[in-house]
């Protein structure tokens, strides 16, 4: 209760110090809306934000779903193999040296103007950081909790799966909370760099009309919907976590 009063209370003074930024300084509604304009707006054209919405959503949902899958998956692969490392783990630390934005020209080239391009590109930008997080927790595995796994003779399936895994999904969680902030991020991108439907190509396509109320509202739903993936994954991470504490205590006594 206390987070939703303080959460509650950081969006009412944002939205004061917007609206007295608007009135002292006498900005035009081609700068910068007021708060009730673009609320406003926002109910007028909520058919319209909600149908590009959808496109953007389902975009940000399937390229963070395919993305940590691949991400955890490529850990565990690099976990088991140390001739994996050493030929994918530097490819991996090179392909962040290719700045993501270029590449959204390109899959668009590839993939065309529809949902793939986007879905990929977000999926481009989540990878690395879910691969990267969990990684490193299976690597720091506790020696002592592998050489006891030794001793009683534990095949390698049953130390990644049993030991391994289990230890390292803090790791994990950590790589999916920031892959929820980060998806929305190349969904729209690749809206941006070619798209028809979504809400980064509404934006665009706003900002050109200089319709700046009807932008600002688009930007509104996206960082409400990033906001509320972001505290839905992050409260999934808490349950797992929580429930494999649990599992653990149990074992133990």
């Amino acid at each position: 209760m206390t987070t939703i009063i303080k959460a509650v209370f950081s969006v009412g003074l944002a939205l004061t110090g917007w609206h007295a930024l608007v009135v002292l300084a006498d900005l035009p509604r081609f700068i910068l809306p007021g708060p009730f304009l673009v609320a406003e707006t926002l109910w007028k054209q909520r058919l319209l934000i909600g149908e590009h919405a959808l496109i953007t959503i389902s975009e940000v949902l399937m390229g963070l779903i395919l993305g940590s899958s691949l991400g955890a998956l490529t850990a565990i692969g690099l976990a088991y193999s140390s001739l994996g490392q050493a030929l994918v783990r530097p490819m991996l630390v090179f392909s962040q040296a290719i700045p993501v934005f270029a590449l959204a020209p390109i899959l668009t080239l590839w993939l065309g103007y529809g949902l793939w391009s986007k879905i990929v590109m977000t999926i481009l930008i989540i990878y690395f950081p879910v691969t990267s997080a969990f990684f490193d927790g299976l690597i720091r595995t506790p020696p002592k909790w592998l050489d006891l796994a030794k001793v009683m003779c534990a095949k390698p399936r049953q130390i990644m799966w049993r030991i391994r895994i289990p230890a390292a999904l803090p790791n994990l969680t950590s790589g999916l909370r920031l892959a929820a902030v980060y998806a929305p991020i190349g969904a729209i991108i690749g809206e941006w760099v070619g798209s028809s439907k979504g809400l980064g190509y509404l934006m665009l396509l706003a900002n050109g009309r200089a319709k700046i109320d009807l932008m600002f509202a688009a930007l509104l739903v996206l960082a409400a919907f990033t906001l509320l993936l972001h505290n839905l994954v992050d409260f999934t991470c808490q349950l797992v976590l929580k429930r494999q504490l649990g599992e653990s205590l149990s074992t133990k006594a």
